[in-house]
């Protein structure tokens, strides 16, 4: 396995897609060849990265507390997981193939199932976002959205449909992506005791791909090719790592590659703890502050940042506040808060939803039966805010979380902010 032609090649997917994709399809290649060297590792991310999620940083449930599965049971459903998506891979390449002739297209099985590999590099890479907070599921998304793009873009190259049909040949081979996903999501939780779905999204903002035409400039796809053109800039200065034939120089610059895709283009050093636990504040709501932690950590070159406060009362009260500096995943989280939509779910007890507003994203949830919920926003596409507890009514921790000092810790979204 040669670690620096992956590198490569995850840059150039990633940054540059139209013009890689040709690359794709005219190089030799074998299916076999393709698990060995590009597969085996990049499916691992969203394993490994949902063994740490659900086994070491554990599941906020409201009202409940945190649930961790056990170390044994994670690396079971971490394993499966695993070995499911390798399968799942290839058995989303034989449909593909399959659905060539009804879409012009020319049947190549190997071609098939480049086009599923190299459009999946999105999504695993998005994987990572797995151990944030209530943003990961819009993590997510985005990173199903881009591969959805490379998808769209790859299959003219791969499978020699016409560039007119390929929206409607993405959209079916998306379509059965979900069902994959949705089989594979519930074996896992059948092993680590939690469910999970994939909810994906359309092609928005496409338009005719001839006569120099492309996805409109203001639709969420047409900020994906403007983030891919950043990646592109800031992946030029790995070269020389990769040119070096030093493993480790290699390893770093494929998590600069990473970050840099993440970033939105930029790389980006997320808030040292000293500077994010200011905003956790001595009280709130008429609570006294109980438990405070902050603390920074680095996967893959990309940083994260969380401050923590605790505030109780002697009547069992309590209020958890939570401050993330998504910091290497800001870009992710930019496009996120573009693809997102408005989602609400009434139900007897309560209900939740998330919206836009004043251009935050914006979640709540609310049991009246309890007496409890959350409210979270995202401030500067970079910052998540998310306060949850007892409390009267939601409009109190919505008044809490605007006690807060909001504008002084968004206005430190370009804090370590390091643009090429």
């Amino acid at each position: 396995m040669d670690l620096s032609k992956q590198i490569a090649r995850v840059k150039a997917i990633l940054g540059t897609p139209r013009t890689e994709w040709p690359v794709i399809a005219s190089e030799p290649a074998t299916i076999g060849g393709i698990y060995k060297d590009y597969v085996l590792i990049l499916a691992a991310i969203p394993a490994v990265f949902g063994f740490l999620k659900y086994s070491v940083i554990g599941i906020s449930l409201p009202f409940l507390g945190t649930y961790r599965a056990g170390i044994g049971t994670g690396l079971s459903g971490m394993v499966t997981s695993y070995v499911l998506g390798l399968a799942s891979v290839y058995v989303l390449s034989l449909i593909v193939d399959a659905l060539a002739p009804t879409f012009g297209g020319q049947k190549n099985s190997v071609q098939a199932f480049k086009a599923v590999v190299y459009a999946s590099t999105a999504s695993w890479i998005a994987g990572i976002g797995q151990v944030l907070p209530w943003v990961s599921m819009l993590i997510l998304l985005a990173g199903g959205v881009y591969s959805i793009y490379l998808l769209y873009l790859g299959l003219p190259q791969t499978m020699k449909c016409p560039a007119e049909k390929a929206a409607g040949y993405t959209a079916v081979t998306f379509v059965v992506a979900i069902v994959l996903s949705w089989l594979i999501s519930f074996a896992v939780g059948g092993i680590i005791g939690v469910g999970g779905a994939m909810r994906g999204a359309g092609l928005p903002g496409v338009s005719d791909s001839r006569d120099g035409g492309g996805f409109d400039k203001d639709s969420a796809m047409g900020k994906l090719e403007s983030m891919a053109r950043q990646a592109e800039e800031a992946s030029k200065k790995m070269e020389a790592a990769q040119k070096s034939g030093d493993v480790n120089a290699q390893r770093e610059a494929a998590g600069d590659i990473l970050s840099a895709v993440a970033g939105g283009g930029d790389q980006v050093e997320s808030l040292a703890p000293d500077r994010i636990k200011p905003f956790v504040p001595e009280s709130l709501a008429g609570l006294k502050r109980t438990e405070i932690s902050a603390e920074r950590n680095n996967a893959m070159g990309m940083q994260v940042s969380e401050a923590r406060g605790t505030y109780s009362d002697d009547a069992g009260r309590s209020l958890r506040l939570e401050i993330v500096d998504m910091g290497g995943m800001k870009g992710m989280m930019a496009f996120a808060g573009w693809a997102a939509g408005e989602q609400e779910r009434e139900t007897d007890q309560g209900y939740e939803k998330t919206y836009k507003q004043d251009g935050r994203l914006v979640h709540e949830e609310w049991d009246r039966e309890r007496k409890s919920g959350e409210y979270s926003t995202v401030l500067g596409e970079r910052f998540s805010v998310k306060l949850s507890g007892e409390a009267s009514s939601i409009a109190e921790l919505k008044t809490a979380v605007a006690s807060l000092d909001l504008a002084g810790l968004e206005a430190l979204k370009n804090e370590g902010v390091k643009r090429d």
